[in-house]
């Protein structure tokens, strides 16, 4: 696993300049569940790669597309709950509670599309706000024409081409 991140992070500096991979090895060796909950980010097909955003250091998914083994999904289990007809299996607030991991926010989903073009053909959920899941609403990003965009959507509402990116914070 250290050595597909190890080339990942090589190949893309862009994302996370004057980080050295020295620096993430000796992040991880403090923790030995992250690179489990990295391993499973992988595993599921998220293409995990360091960032660093506000000064923070993360684990975040980097594959072009929202990982597709995490669509179908609608927000969270009181979405999927309260479905009456063809709810989903999970949720993507499950799935990412299940490992460790959190959603995107908003903030850290858009400085993502600044270090490539992400989400081009799909769309990912994010952390919603309490006071907009308080109104059954969730929010889910895209990157369409150039651009990143923000939406709403039912929290119960799922898609095949909607899934989930996760993070992990390294320090």
């Amino acid at each position: 696993m250290l050595k597909i991140l190890k080339a990942r992070f090589e190949e893309n500096k862009n994302r996370h300049p004057d980080v050295t991979w020295e620096t993430v090895e000796a992040l991880l060796a403090q923790d030995d569940n992250k690179l489990s909950k990295i391993k499973w980010m992988e595993q599921s097909g998220g293409e995990p790669d360091v960032i660093l955003c506000n000064d923070t250091l993360l684990f975040c998914d980097c594959s072009k597309e929202s990982p597709k083994s995490r669509r179908s999904l609608c927000y969270d289990g009181e979405a999927r709950l309260s479905r009456k007809k063809n709810p989903p299996l999970s949720s993507a607030m499950e799935e990412a509670d299940k490992t460790g991991l959190r959603l995107l926010t908003e903030a850290e989903y858009y400085y993502l599309q600044t270090l490539g073009e992400f989400d081009t053909k799909t769309s990912s959920w994010i952390a919603t706000p309490s006071e907009l899941r308080a109104r059954g609403g969730a929010l889910f990003c895209e990157h369409r024409y150039g651009r990143t965009f923000t939406f709403h959507n039912g929290a119960d509402s799922y898609y095949g081409i909607r899934g989930f990116r996760c993070a992990l914070e390294l320090g």
